[in-house]
């Protein structure tokens, strides 16, 4: 099976546990990895036949941006979903950074992946 990819959407949104982070918008980065057969797309040239990244894109920063978890854990489920859900993904791979979250890190995070993984 074939993978769409974005990598490094950056979303300001509400995240965290602690009072001050409930008040002040940080931004997360979000990489995706979907299962999809390109192969008509491939052959027609067409948009139509393919997972339409820049769709995909844009509904996750909608959701992101209007979003306000505590927990990195279930903003990734939710994208997750998304993609599954909305956009008939059978496999996604959804990692969210939540940069300078820990001092003298870079960044932290989660790594998710739901759905029958491509061979």
């Amino acid at each position: 099976m074939d993978k769409i990819f974005l990598n490094e959407l950056k979303v300001d949104t509400i995240i965290g546990i602690w009072e001050w982070e409930r008040r002040v918008r940080q931004t997360v980065v979000i990489d995706l990895e979907m299962s999809a057969d390109i192969a008509k797309a491939a052959a027609t040239d067409e948009v139509a036949d393919t997972l339409n990244y820049k769709s995909v894109a844009k509904r996750i920063q909608d959701f992101v941006a209007a979003s306000s978890f505590q927990l990195v854990e279930t903003l990734a489920e939710r994208i997750a979903g998304i993609v599954r859900d909305e956009f008939d993904v059978q496999w996604v791979k959804v990692r969210v950074n939540k940069p300078g979250a820990i001092r003298g890190s870079r960044d932290v995070g989660v790594l998710i992946e739901r759905g029958d993984r491509p061979a």
